[in-house]
């Protein structure tokens, strides 16, 4: 290493410099603005700062300050407190730094070849993060710019990373709210697709209940009224939950409208329902159906059950029968085929049918509700009317699972005329 030293007089501060031959690859590279009134003292720091590596720009007064800062950034300002005006106060550049708002973020060492606890706290106030004496030290001059100037990057990548985090969470808080909206208004037309009344047909009452776990689901129910003396009733579970459950169970129940009719049979409807929904149903999803068509005149129910919850059939004696019949899931192969089910009924019935998130629904336990509880509250509760035994099987279930649902959950109860409540 070589030391060639200079040697500047001014007033009473003599500073000595060394120029140093340096290896300038390791060096920090940054731009400085160096500000002081004195020119010799901006040659002999702007040749050292650059023999480190450093882009220098140099100026003489607040004002020029100002105009760079405007121009360009920097890593940091190194700079005199005392301009022309006044040599012993630095109230020229403590002023400087009090009245712009152009040194946001910029690390600010600060030359004085005096000392004043006042005038350091005022500075530090104003966002100085060192001083330096005059004449000064090269290698402790060189080390203060050094860590002001990683200290000043690390802000800057902090708030930089705070306004990008911001930024995402305002935009995800955006797409939330969008996203809300959006199922609100799912949820809507969702409940404009099961029936806001349920039609009825002389001799016979029908009630419902629909709920899906979100704000919509994948359950459906419908009751069709063909005429005073037919009518066809249906239950379904689309497999998963949410809109994409929802979606499909809005193709199904236009694919069953579409088809359903006094003339068409359970098990055509469900051959031409299976085979409609089969593309548009995922592999790994399935629809579970059950379709029961109404002769009210005859008291005849021809039913088909694709694998769903065999619904309850409990007579006016407290007997019961599950209506089995039928074939497997829907929507999972294109070769479907089922047995088509028939069952006579009489005065007093009371037909259940339900998905498993009335079944299924859990108290805090753990434990399920299971089908037998329901079977049980059918039967001890025969005789009343459909429109009042569905709200009795509900303020179980609720008491049971603190109204707390897990599941879509759907319960259609059908009932023959003829009970004494």
């Amino acid at each position: 290493m070589r030391a060639d030293f200079f040697t500047l007089v001014r007033g009473s501060v003599v500073i000595s410099l060394a120029e140093e031959s340096l290896d300038v690859s390791d060096a920090v590279i940054a731009r400085v603005l160096i500000a002081d009134d004195q020119p010799d003292v901006l040659e002999v720091l702007s040749m050292l700062l650059r023999n480190h590596g450093y882009q220098v720009h140099t100026v003489s007064s607040p004002a020029a300050i100002l105009e760079a800062l405007r121009e360009q950034d920097f890593d940091l300002l190194l700079m005199d407190l005392n301009y022309a005006r006044d040599t012993t106060s630095g109230r020229e550049g403590l002023d400087l730094l009090s009245g712009s708002e152009a040194f946001h973020d910029l690390p600010i060492v600060v030359m004085t070849g005096w000392g004043s606890i006042d005038v350091a706290v005022e500075a530090m106030q104003h966002g100085v993060g060192d001083f330096v004496q005059k004449p000064w030290d090269n290698a402790r001059l060189m080390e203060t710019l050094r860590k002001q100037i990683e200290q000043g990057r690390m802000r800057r990548r902090a708030r930089q990373k705070q306004a990008e985090d911001a930024l995402r969470a305002q935009q995800a808080m955006q797409e939330l709210r969008q996203r809300e909206e959006e199922i609100q208004e799912a949820h809507q037309v969702q409940e404009r697709l099961v029936p806001a009344e349920i039609p009825q047909v002389a001799g016979y009452e029908a009630a419902a209940f629909w709920l899906p776990a979100r704000s919509v689901g994948g359950d459906y129910f419908d009751v069709l009224k063909f005429s005073e003396q037919s009518l066809g009733v249906c239950i379904a579970d689309v497999t998963g939950k949410g809109i994409p459950a929802a979606l499909l169970m809005s193709n199904l129940q236009a694919t069953v409208r579409g088809f359903a009719g006094p003339q068409v049979q359970p098990s055509d409807l469900c051959v031409r329902v299976n085979r409609t929904t089969l593309p548009n149903v995922g592999a790994d999803r399935f629809i579970t159906f059950f379709y029961g068509l109404l002769d009210a005149g005859d008291r005849r129910l021809a039913y088909v059950n694709a694998g769903h919850n065999p619904p309850f059939l409990v007579h006016r004696d407290g007997s019961s029968s599950r209506l089995r019949e039928g074939g497997p899931v829907l929507a999972l192969v294109a070769d479907w085929d089922c047995q088509q089910g028939q069952v006579e009924l009489a005065p007093g019935d009371r037909l259940i049918l339900f998905t498993d998130g009335i079944t299924e629904s859990t108290n805090p336990a753990g434990e399920e509700f299971q089908v037998d509880r329901l079977l049980d509250l059918a039967i001890m509760h025969r005789a009343l009317s459909p429109h009042t035994l569905l709200p009795k099987i509900l303020a179980a279930v609720r008491e049971f699972n603190r109204n707390r649902w897990n599941d879509d959950a759907t319960l259609l109860v059908l009932g023959v005329e003829g009970s004494a409540e």
